[in-house]
């Protein structure tokens, strides 16, 4: 994936190589220019999503520049530097002008980093919204998770207020919500993405190799330790550490481990050296974690070590609202992976997963749509490609009796999804559509033809036997 790119305009090379330094250390492409007029020209070339630029620049200053990259790019997010005799004009901007941030010089490298990170994802909200002419405030993906949910604008949100700092975050949800997601999309917007993200799954390594897996052994610690083995927590150092179902670890190694988060040392097995780690730590569990300390499956100490943040991923059930994007794009991925021709869902596939309440979330739903790409031989999944699936059979009878849409659909979408639902319930015998419709035949047909002309109809939907008075 290429870098996203920022542009520093600021009249001092030591500012402008110091910033540029700290942006490459988070994985940012750079460029810069010494004066405002300078920097705007720049930008048509250099395409940045963000500009640093010096509120006292020369000739086109900071907020001249504001102004003019809102008129020709407003997708470009500005972040302003101030010196102590320019901070009113800087806060001004960031209040009044449209400016994203400021800073006064000198600045914090974590924090000036954190700032272009939030920036950068806004500049893509922008492009995003821009391009889809879509409402630019709601984001439909974040790296690998997809929804436009208001649950999911929470999650993504919570990502980009945590990701900057180092705190311990944890991650809660029923399996298969997308916890590893959250936790690799907080590590790539982080100031340690350059370092190694490590997950492990404490619930799936036998009790008596889970030290080593963590901290690492020295040779001959035990019988058929042959070799030095660096554990997950030195593989992580200066990155982050995913510990996938905590509350599965055993208590003995829960203490350990709450002994390695506060001395930020580790000792492999068989050694005597305290091994210094930088590790930001994030845990991941689909129980919820005071459940598991009343039990007595989970330390409390440890918890509130690790509980510093937390994000609760939504079930599927509760965000329906996400299943086309969801279904697009798995779709996509899976007709690439298994050189299939699927393109698209039916509106009638679509319906019955809309009535399925998905037990095993987004990753049952990955199995369903996997499925029904291979064995679908068009370019459209119907409803006959995904019903052999073992869906919840009372779910499945209400579908198909009900149609469920989410608030806000509009009416025209409203009036088309009930139209084809009736069709379907009918096999297509349009007389008794329109007649339970309370519609005229002639309305529904011209209703059909409009939507094929929309290209809103798959191949055989409003097709099928003759209403009566047909020739």
């Amino acid at each position: 994936m290429a870098r996203e790119r920022v542009l520093v305009i600021d009249d001092d090379p030591a500012v402008r190589e110091t910033v540029r330094a700290a942006l490459a250390g988070c994985g940012f492409e750079t460029d810069a220019a010494t004066d405002g007029d300078a920097g705007l020209a720049r930008v048509a070339e250099f395409r940045p999503a963000v500009v640093l630029a010096d509120v006292l620049a020369p000739g086109l200053d900071g907020l001249g520049l504001l102004r003019e990259l809102r008129t020709r790019h407003p997708e470009v997010g500005v972040i302003l530097m101030s010196g102590a005799g320019s901070i009113d004009s800087a806060l001004r901007a960031v209040r009044e002008e449209g400016a994203l941030d400021y800073f006064e010089k000198p600045f914090d490298d974590a924090r000036l980093c954190a700032a272009v990170i939030r920036a950068v994802q806004e500049s893509r909200a922008r492009r995003n919204g821009a391009t889809e002419g879509g409402d630019a405030g709601v984001r439909e993906s974040f790296g690998k998770l997809i929804g436009k949910s208001a649950a999911m604008q929470k999650v993504y949100t919570l990502i980009e207020q945590v990701a900057p700092s180092s705190a311990s975050v944890l991650l809660t949800g029923e399996s298969g919500t997308g916890k590893e997601m959250v936790a690799r999309a907080i590590h790539e917007q982080s100031p340690r993405r350059a370092a190694e993200f490590v997950a492990i799954n404490c619930s799936a390594i036998p009790e008596t190799l889970m030290e080593s897996e963590l901290f690492g052994h020295e040779r001959g610690a035990f019988t058929g330790a042959s070799a030095r083995r660096h554990g997950c927590f030195e593989q992580a150092d200066n990155g982050t550490l995913l510990l996938d179902e905590i509350a599965e670890m055993p208590p003995l190694l829960q203490a350990k481990l709450l002994r390695v988060l506060e001395e930020r040392t580790v000792r492999r097995l068989g050694g005597a050296q305290e091994i210094p780690v930088d590790v930001r730590v994030l845990a991941a569990t689909n129980r919820d974690p005071h459940d598991a300390v009343r039990d007595g499956a989970f330390r409390e100490d440890l918890l509130y070590r690790l509980n510093v943040i937390t994000i609760e991923l939504p079930p599927l059930r509760q965000r329906k609202e996400d299943l086309p994007l969801l279904a697009e794009s798995l779709i996509t991925s899976l007709a690439g992976r298994h050189g299939r021709p699927a393109r698209r869902l039916s509106p009638a596939a679509l319906e019955v997963l809309r009535a399925h309440h998905f037990p095993g979330n987004v990753r049952e739903l990955r199995n369903i749509i996997e499925r029904a790409v291979i064995i679908c031989s068009g370019d459209t999944v119907e409803r006959h490609h995904i019903a052999p699936y073992p869906l919840d059979q009372r779910a499945r009878a209400r579908s198909e009796d009900t149609l469920t849409l989410p608030i806000g659909t509009p009416l025209e979408e409203v009036e088309r999804r009930m139209i084809l639902r009736t069709l379907q319930k009918t096999d297509n015998n349009k007389t008794r559509a329109a007649e339970l419709l309370q519609i005229s035949l002639k309305t529904l047909h011209n209703k059909l033809r409009l939507y094929r002309e929309r290209g809103q109809l798959s191949d055989g939907e409003g097709a099928g036997p003759r209403s009566r008075g047909e020739s």
